[in-house]
């Protein structure tokens, strides 16, 4: 449930700002990090919440300067359906604010790109979707990093994985794990055949080190192998690159984007504390379901959306039903309005 409790926001803000005023508060630097984190982010929801306050204040003033003055009616009226539209513009992003207040959402994002079944076709629309989100990433200022990637044998990505660096990455994006699905005229087909592909997306929040994951030496495999990836003439030349098996959950992680094995190793890590935290989030989320008696899909695997390029265009996403005609717009990174949609149905 979300609250637009803001006398308890700013009693917490000053709390918090009392604790940075303390003789010990920077001695722990992740807890003075974190700190500093959550009263920026109250910070930001009074400040916006203030600015939206204004602005109705003003519009309703307005309204009765109109239903006071009909010779200005007209004029007014003008000026004021062009604030009006502004004001619903500041709410919406006055929404998200509050929508992304979760323990992680303002970490940063790893994304993870799974082909299906179907060789060349689905590898290439997982290089689709790779592309989709490095491009949205791009338009919000965000950071890419390419952690693996590795080309199918045609065309496409067999897998990829990224780390999107910015302002409530992970908030924004957490909704899109899950199965997509794409729909076209095959443009390897030589009969022009359409074709259904599917590929999945992982989104885990960045491990940092407030998150408490303990992994012993023993639970895990790892090997080395020569990188292929860009990355220089050195990327070829040693094993530099990391793979690492988790063996309690069998999960794999691989990184070759760094310069030496050990960054790749720290890398990987890093990745694995992600994944094993974000199935730790997800248990506690079907925990709490079971207790509560509801009924949930288990949307880690289910298809979430269509992206449908003929015989007509359309994305829908079946969770929220937010449909975009504009397939193309959506595939060069156009996605604000989906995950805005999701984000709204967790109220």
């Amino acid at each position: 449930m979300i609250h637009f409790d803001i006398p308890s926001k700013i009693n917490e803000i000053k709390t918090l700002e009392k604790q940075t005023l303390e003789e010990n508060f920077w001695k722990d630097k992740q807890n003075s990090k974190n700190t500093i984190a959550r009263m920026n982010s109250l910070k930001e929801i009074v400040e916006a919440y203030n600015v939206l306050f204004n602005k109705l204040n003003d519009l309703a003033t307005e309204l009765k300067t109109i239903a006071n003055d009909f010779n200005q009616a007209d004029e007014l009226f003008e000026l004021l359906a062009i604030e009006y539209k502004e004001t619903c513009s500041m709410f919406d992003s006055f929404e998200i604010k509050i929508l992304l207040t979760d323990k992680y959402d303002s970490h940063n994002a790893i994304l993870e790109f799974h082909p299906g079944a179907g060789g060349t076709e689905s590898q290439d629309w997982a290089s689709m979707l790779y592309n989709m989100y490095c491009k949205w990433a791009q338009q919000k200022g965000y950071k890419v990093e390419i952690l693996d990637h590795e080309m199918g044998d045609e065309a496409g990505i067999k897998y990829a994985s990224i780390l999107i660096s910015g302002p409530l990455a992970y908030g924004y994006l957490k909704g899109e794990t899950g199965v997509h699905r794409l729909v076209r005229i095959s443009p390897f087909d030589a009969n022009k055949r359409r074709h259904t592909s599917f590929a999945s997306i992982e989104v885990s929040p960045e491990y940092d080190d407030d998150i408490d994951i303990q992994i012993k030496d023993e639970e895990l495999r790892i090997d080395t192998y020569r990188a292929s990836g860009a990355g220089g003439q050195h990327i070829n030349k040693t094993d530099s690159a990391v793979r690492i098996t988790h063996l309690p959950t069998n999960i794999v992680v691989s990184c070759q984007s760094q310069r030496s094995q050990i960054q790749n190793k720290e890398m990987c890590m890093m990745m694995l504390k992600s994944k094993l935290n974000a199935i730790k989030l997800k248990e506690k989320e079907m925990e709490i379901a079971s207790l509560k008696g509801e009924q949930k899909a288990n949307e880690w695997g289910s298809q979430i959306r269509s992206y449908v390029l003929c015989p007509y265009t359309l994305v829908k996403d079946h969770r929220t039903n937010h449909e975009n005609g504009n397939a193309f717009a959506v595939l060069n990174g156009d996605l604000d309005d989906f995950i805005f949609a999701y984000l709204k149905t967790q109220i």
